[in-house]
């Protein structure tokens, strides 16, 4: 009988569910074919390796990607793909669910939406009072290092939709989550206004490149 280790992906999924696949096995699922004289898990191998993770990979433009030997347009628009389908079920998740957010949840939703965004972009999720989402909105957007935004149209939106807890987010291109004081401030001018027009502000959080920082998980919300 065959070890788990010694099955080709698609089997080892079929045995074992799709959470037993290793990043290389994974990859080599969706690659589904290597290229001249190399084999897909090899083709899956040196592919991490040399992006470093699943998240260089799929962040990678495609003149990093060409590098690669003998590697081209087609399987650097099927890992676009996937990254892209990711980020659109995690849309359709969030408004089609209409479930209490976890942590959990809300952090995976806000990564694939702005993890790979190249400006700085400030994005608020609307929720009810059973927190449960209304909808989400992408309202300001800045350059590669600021955002500038205005906490009444925050509120302006929040009255509009009835909503009575927002989530603010905004990415850091720069791949560093860290928050900076400018970020600290207008965070406090956000939780003042809508104090005033009783709506929560239940989080903050900062998107970096495969990091991220939560204001009400470090008690400054």
């Amino acid at each position: 009988m065959d070890t788990a280790e010694s099955l080709m992906p698609r089997e080892k999924m079929l045995q074992s569910g799709i959470g037993s696949l290793s990043d290389v096995e994974l990859l080599a699922l969706f690659l589904r074919t290597g290229t001249p004289g190399k084999d897909v898990m090899t083709l899956a191998k040196e592919m991490l390796c040399h992006f470093g993770s699943l998240y260089g990979l799929l962040t990678a433009d495609f003149i990093q990607f060409r590098s690669l030997s003998g590697v081209g347009i087609a399987k650097y628009a099927q890992l676009k793909g996937i990254a892209e389908l990711a980020r659109r079920y995690y849309n359709v998740r969030m408004m089609e669910e209409n479930s209490l957010l976890s942590p959990e949840m809300t952090r995976e939703f806000l990564q694939s939406q702005l993890m790979e965004e190249e400006r700085e972009i400030f994005l608020v999720i609307f929720l009810d009072a059973q927190h449960r989402v209304i909808t989400h909105s992408r309202l300001f957007a800045g350059t590669l290092s600021h955002v500038e935004v205005h906490p009444r149209e925050i509120i302006r939106e929040a009255i509009k939709l009835n909503a009575s807890a927002v989530i603010l987010a905004h990415n850091h291109p720069s791949g560093c989550a860290e928050p900076s004081k400018a970020d600290k401030l207008i965070t406090e001018r956000v939780v003042k206004c809508c104090q005033f027009m009783d709506i929560r502000v239940l989080d903050h959080l900062v998107i970096g490149r495969g990091e991220y920082v939560s204001f009400a998980e470090r008690g400054w919300i």
